[in-house]
């Protein structure tokens, strides 16, 4: 299989325009109040990649830290939540699967923070679920 720009995607206004040139090596919801705040919505789905398989390759995006270890990137021009990374992880970059021109290529794999759901949202699918982190054991 070829593994050079196999994802690309980006922003609402495509003010920026990543790729990758690996698959990600993990996928999740997440349902934390952090990612429902700096995104507006009930979960985010990630994918994680090691940092060198990311290129930018028009833009890159705006940080905030929201918390002292923790960046959330958008783009400064439409809001579009795209990324996240942690300064404990230097080596590993997050971006949003929804980011993706085709995210029907890459489906989470569990759910984390599933203490924070809303009670109104109901999964139905048979991926692990873990109240917390994943290292907190599933639910």
């Amino acid at each position: 299989m070829e593994t050079t720009n196999l994802l690309q995607g980006g922003c609402l206004c495509g003010a920026l325009r990543y790729q990758v040139s690996a698959m990600p090596f993990d996928s999740d919801y997440c349902h934390c109040s952090q990612c429902q705040k700096s995104s507006g919505s009930v979960a985010v789905s990630w994918m994680d990649f090691n940092v060198e398989q990311i290129t930018w390759l028009k833009g890159a995006p705006t940080e905030y830290a929201s918390s002292t270890t923790i960046r959330r990137g958008f783009c400064n021009q439409c809001g579009t939540s795209i990324s996240y990374r942690s300064t404990d992880y230097p080596n590993y970059y997050t971006l949003t699967i929804a980011s993706l021109d085709e995210p029907n290529r890459v489906p989470p794999k569990y759910h984390i923070y599933t203490d924070n759901q809303v009670a109104w949202l109901k999964i139905a699918d048979d991926l692990p679920k873990y109240r917390g982190g994943r290292s907190e054991g599933e639910s």
